[in-house]
């Protein structure tokens, strides 16, 4: 959805620029048995910064906590990193685990990524040890741990089975609820991490509509804590933060859907949303650069969580640049260079890749082009998902194309006879809800999900907003989803 106005985040002066990714491994002798072995990568980097990360194979008995380390060789100094507790003292770099992902098996393995700044040289380590042991790489990856799920009271370990979600009985289930926005916007502007409270008491208010499900957008450059964001609200402090209300979302037995909003790419094309090369705004497709990283390091935080569901990108529109619906969808699955944008596209299929590479079985939902609002060639271009969990995604507002029963029959109806079918977002600039009244029945006349945008105390004539505050009093608006839910799950 594109938000309500807000202040523009000023062009930013030496723009990030990638240089290369390369994977040194830490070469052993001829021969040796590693006890651990350490990939070490350098993802992007720019004049004066980096981004990278290692990933862990433990090859010996099995540990409950973990801590990495190893020395920069030149000059390099750590800002900032995520999926483990970074520290530097001189030159020898600690990667400590957190409590998340403490536990490592025998062959399991364990991915974390930081940012550094260097000058002159960007040397790579040479030797790495793992709690007191060096470690190599001259070993084949060992294969993931099968991840555990939660306990049987928070929200379902959801798959794909046929048309229908169900949970691990094989009962059919349906993500009900609402966005809750402001994670993929408020970082990137400085201003903050949420647009609002998200303590315990604003998301039991959630759940008091009887809402089972809540989307939280999120942007890439802010997890991953790139130079260009306020630290305090970046990288491991903005990890924490959406950590912390997906943990309140499961307390309160709803499943949190975390997707990727805004991204990194500049495109100043047909209904382009900002000139800004940085994550400030809708961009029509996600980048190469920086996307796959994303998924792969929030694959690598909830892989062990499927109740967790991953929405991959929120609104593409390639067909917007390119001159051909053909074209657009072949950009939506393969990415690479398309024709009216001038970054590398990640496809949808370099993001499934990323995270089922990453180990993440969990939920995948992909929205299709024209803002997530066309489906109708979504079942032929669909990516290829090895783990067969993958949901189509479908965004509907009273101003869009396909916002009529007519085209909801000749091209949702196929799509959902073959796939589960989530209505990621609903919603209507009316003030009112005769729409999304409609929206709703068809869905429901057919056991589909769909969520309402949004759970924001803006002014919803310039963008659907389900409250007017964040105690749960609806909006005019949002009286027809909250008295809905509440007919369906009271």
């Amino acid at each position: 959805m594109r938000h309500p106005p807000r202040s523009v985040l000023a062009a930013v002066a030496g723009a990030v620029a990638l240089i290369g990714s390369v994977t040194v491994p830490v070469v052993t002798a001829s021969g040796a048995a590693p006890a651990c072995s350490v990939e070490y990568s350098v993802t992007s980097q720019w004049d004066s910064g980096f981004q990278g990360a290692v990933r862990i194979t433990n090859n010996m008995a099995a540990m409950s906590s973990w801590s990495l380390a190893f020395d920069f060789a030149g000059g390099q100094q750590l800002t900032q990193g995520w999926n483990a507790k970074w520290s530097q003292s001189g030159t020898t770099v600690t990667a400590a685990s957190e409590s998340y992902n403490g536990s490592l098996a025998t062959g399991a393995s364990v991915s974390a990524g930081f940012i550094a700044s260097w000058s002159g040289s960007n040397a790579v380590p040479t030797s790495f040890k793992l709690n007191g042991t060096s470690c190599n790489t001259a070993v084949e990856p060992s294969p993931t741990p099968e991840p555990t799920d939660p306990a049987e009271d928070g929200p379902p370990v959801l798959r794909a089975s046929g048309n229908k979600l169900v949970d691990a009985d094989g009962a059919t289930r349906r993500l009900l609820g609402v966005n809750r926005s402001g994670g993929e916007f408020m970082c990137v502007q400085g201003r903050g991490i949420f647009d609002g409270p998200v303590d315990d008491a604003s998301v039991k208010a959630i759940a008091d509509w009887k809402a089972n499900t809540v989307r939280i957008p999120l942007n890439e450059e802010c997890w991953l804590g790139l130079p260009t964001i306020d630290p305090a609200y970046g990288g491991a402090n903005y990890i924490n933060a959406v950590k912390d209300l997906v943990a309140k979302v499961k307390a309160h037995g709803m499943t949190p859907v975390v997707e990727l909003h805004w991204t990194y790419g500049q495109y100043t094309g047909n209904s382009a949303g900002c000139s800004d090369v940085h994550a400030s705004c809708q961009k029509p497709m996600p980048d190469m650069q920086y996307t796959p990283s994303f998924w792969a390091s929030v694959a690598n935080t909830y892989k062990n969580d499927r109740t967790v569901v991953f929405d991959l990108f929120n609104e593409p529109y390639p067909d917007r640049a390119t001159s051909t619906t053909t074209q657009a969808w072949q950009c939506w699955r393969d990415g690479g260079s398309c024709p009216g944008i001038g970054y590398e596209v990640a496809g949808m299929q370099d993001l499934v890749d990323s995270v089922r590479g990453a180990g993440a079985t969990n939920l995948i939902l992909a929205g299709g082009i024209a803002y997530s609002n066309d489906l109708s060639q979504w079942l032929t271009y669909r990516p290829a998902d090895p783990a067969g969990n993958l949901a189509a995604a479908w965004h509907v507002y009273n101003f869009n194309t396909c916002a009529n029963e007519s085209c909801w029959n000749s091209t949702l109806a196929p799509v959902a006879a073959q796939v589960p079918l989530v209505a990621g977002e609903i919603g209507e600039n009316t003030c009112a809800h005769g729409f999304i009244d409609q929206v709703m029945k068809w869905f429901d006349d057919r056991g589909l999900s769909y969520l309402g945008w949004t759970w924001n105390t803006w002014d919803c004539s310039s963008g659907p907003s389900l409250i007017s505050s964040y105690d749960g009093t609806p909006t005019a608006f949002g009286t027809g989803l909250r008295d809905h839910l509440r007919a369906l799950n009271g």
